[in-house]
């Protein structure tokens, strides 16, 4: 189910949020990065 998005901060979440990173090989290896850096989010 698509959902509309208007508004920009909900936009940006989407696109840097944990889960959107965690879909990629890329984003899983930043939050492990993050998760070494700073323990878990």
């Amino acid at each position: 189910m698509k959902i509309k998005t208007r508004n920009s901060s909900t936009k940006r979440k989407r696109k840097t949020g944990f889960r959107t990173r965690q879909k990629t090989v890329g984003g899983r290896k930043v939050n492990k990065r993050q998760r070494a850096r700073h323990g878990s989010f």
